[in-house]
Parts: C-alpha cells; sequence; structure tokens
C-alpha cells in the first residue's frame, strides 16, 4: 500500500478510536516516521490504554526514533495515578536527558501528571524550572494543591497569579472558590468574589455554582455555631442530648468542613453519653473526614464497623475518592460494597465514572 495512504488511514483511525485497526496498518508499514508513531501512541493513551501507548513509545525508541516533545506529552498525559508515577519519573528523565524539560508544553505537561500524582514537590519544582509559565501550567499546579487539600497554597498561588498580571479563566476560578468553599473561611471567599464581579466573571455557570456554594457554606458555620450554642444551653441545664440532635450537629460540621469540632462530638457521644452510633452518624463523619482530605482515616473508620457495613457508609467514603481522585481506594470501596450486595448496579456505575474521569481527565 502507498505509504502516504497507510499514514492517512493510521491517523485517521487514531482520531476514531479504532486503534486496533491503526495499529494494523502501522506494522504493514516498513519505515514508519515520528508523525506515525505519534498518532498510534497517541490513540492507545486517549482510549486508556496507556501501557500499551508506553510499551509502543519504548518500542519507538529502540526502532532509533527520538522522540520530540509532542510525542512525549502524550504518552505523560496517561500519566493520572500515583501507581504509576515511578513511570512518570522515568518519563521526565527522559525528557531531561532529551532535552525537552526546558520545553514550556512538556513542562506544563509534567507539572499536571504530578499534581494528578499528588506529588506537590516534584509539581513544584519543574513548575519553578519553566520560564515565563502560561495560564495552562499555573492552572495545573493551583489544581494540584486543591485535590490535595493544600488550600492555602491555592489562594497563595492565585494571589501570585495576579501579581504576574495573567488573568485566571473561569475553570480555575471556580477550583480556587471550591478549595475555599471547603476550608469555611469566608474572607478569602469576598476576596475573590470581589476580583469575579471586576472582570464580569458572574455569568458563568462555574463560577457562579461555586459562589452559591461559598455563600452556603458561610450561612452553614454561622447556623453550625448557632447549633452549638444551643447544645451547650441544653447541657447547662442538666438535660441529655439524644441521637437525633447529635446527628443533627454532626451534619451541621459535615457541610461546614468543622472536622476538629465533628470529631469532638462523635467522641462525646460514645463516651459521654453512651449513644451507640447509627449508620447516619458514621455518614456524617466519614463524609466529613473524607471531604478534608482524610480519606485514610476515614477508611479506617468504616473499616472498625462489623460486617456487612452499611452501603450508605461506604458510598459516602466513595463520593471522596470521586472528589480526590483516589481511583485505588474507589475500588477497594466498591469491592467491599459489592460482596454484600453483588447485584447494586448503581456503584458499580459510579466506579466506573471516578476510573475513567480520573484516567482520561
Amino acid at each position: 500500500m502507498n505509504p502516504i495512504c497507510c499514514s492517512a488511514l493510521v491517523s485517521a483511525y487514531s482520531k476514531l478510536g479504532f486503534v486496533h485497526e491503526a495499529c494494523r496498518v502501522f506494522n504493514g508499514i516498513a519505515e514508519p516516521d515520528l508523525v506515525l508513531w505519534y498518532s498510534l501512541i497517541s490513540a492507545y493513551v486517549c482510549s486508556g490504554m496507556w501501557d500499551i501507548g508506553i510499551q509502543m513509545f519504548s518500542s519507538m525508541r529502540h526502532s532509533g526514533k527520538k522522540p520530540d516533545g509532542f510525542t512525549l506529552a502524550r504518552v505523560v498525559v496517561g500519566i493520572a495515578d500515583s501507581s504509576l508515577l515511578s513511570i512518570g519519573q522515568g518519563l521526565h528523565c527522559l525528557s531531561q536527558k532529551s532535552g525537552l524539560d526546558y520545553d514550556s508544553h512538556a513542562g506544563s505537561l509534567l507539572v499536571r501528571m504530578y499534581s494528578r500524582c499528588k506529588c506537590m514537590d516534584s509539581a513544584y519544582r519543574v513548575f519553578c524550572s519553566i520560564f515565563n509559565p502560561d495560564l495552562v501550567t499555573w492552572s495545573a499546579l493551583i489544581a494540584g494543591y486543591s485535590q490535595c487539600g493544600e488550600y492555602q497554597k491555592v489562594l497563595l498561588y492565585f494571589r501570585k497569579i495576579n501579581m504576574e498580571s495573567k488573568k485566571p479563566d473561569s475553570v480555575l476560578i471556580a477550583t480556587v472558590l471550591a478549595s475555599i468553599a471547603q476550608t469555611a473561611i469566608v474572607v478569602p471567599g469576598y476576596e475573590v468574589h470581589g476580583y469575579v464581579l471586576r472582570h464580569g466573571l458572574e455569568s458563568d455557570v462555574k463560577v457562579s455554582s461555586a459562589l452559591i456554594d461559598i455563600n452556603f457554606g458561610s450561612w452553614l458555620v454561622r447556623m453550625c455555631f448557632g447549633g452549638f450554642a444551643m447544645f451547650d444551653e441544653i447541657m447547662e441545664r442538666g438535660l441529655v442530648p439524644d441521637e437525633a440532635t447529635l446527628s443533627a450537629l454532626l451534619c451541621a460540621c459535615c457541610h461546614a468542613g468543622l472536622v476538629k469540632d465533628g470529631r469532638e462530638i462523635f467522641r462525646r457521644m460514645k463516651e459521654e453519653f453512651n449513644i451507640k452510633a447509627r449508620p447516619e452518624h458514621y455518614v456524617y463523619m466519614v463524609k466529613l473526614l473524607g471531604s478534608a482530605g482524610g480519606l485514610e482515616e476515614a477508611y479506617n473508620l468504616t473499616q472498625s464497623l462489623p460486617e456487612p457495613v452499611d452501603k450508605a457508609i461506604l458510598g459516602a467514603l466513595l463520593s471522596c475518592c470521586d472528589f480526590y481522585g483516589n481511583s485505588k481506594l474507589a475500588e477497594t470501596v466498591a469491592q467491599q460494597i459489592f460482596k454484600s450486595d453483588p447485584s447494586d448496579n448503581v456503584y458499580k456505575v459510579m466506579l466506573s465514572n471516578i476510573c475513567w474521569r480520573w484516567e482520561v481527565g
């Protein structure tokens, strides 16, 4: 077959997602050029078959072809989980040896890769090595800190990006606002809200939704402290709170992000008031801990319960895994759900969406 036709077919099949067909045509080409290698590697990575994509990348190098920034970038895009971090680090070393780490595009993708793997020290080092990082690179770094629960750094770098005279887009603004909502601290919310109004971003759906969450969160904080005041009044009168009262307080702490207060209420419920925690109490505690980034603590709490653990409790943890992109823990939790109820398709779909979103997102 004509080499030009082969090249066109590989590119077409790759773009349409027909990876196996593209591979068959590719294998019939005696000397595939770098563009063809790039097309096939890109097809495998975009189809979620990152492992085959990396194998193809290795084969390309062994064939004597030197990867450029674009080819390396396609492989780096597939590294989306901390379990693949060692492969990502190997690709980073290769980029340094090839002199591609100074390429702003490759550098930006490396920042994104380390951020998605929650290796923020490495992400920051790469970020600092890039001369005049663009908005995409800033966004990758800030999103990484947000996913890791380092909300103060999110605010710090949002302020720095403004000092650099770069204009954050609506996606980045929404990320910053979501981080502020997690802290339940009102003042930074006013600061970013002011920025939104000054730059006319209030009509954007993502930004307006995030602003609603912030305003709702600040209202919840005020309501929560009002609930604590009423709780103290009950205690001063010598009355003993029932499980419904404590459930309401835990719910308020959960929505307001008051981890320390929630832990104390949960402890007193068992140790001071001798009230056996019901499933809804555990749901609030798991969601409270998990939403604050304490996925391991939340998981350990679920494992302290007798089998079978209530699906609502495990479901709360699964949603937190989704928020932080921890697909590995999500799979562990989901398998525990399936063990008690193999026919539950709702959580199978939820797990599938989590894995897909964080692998290709």
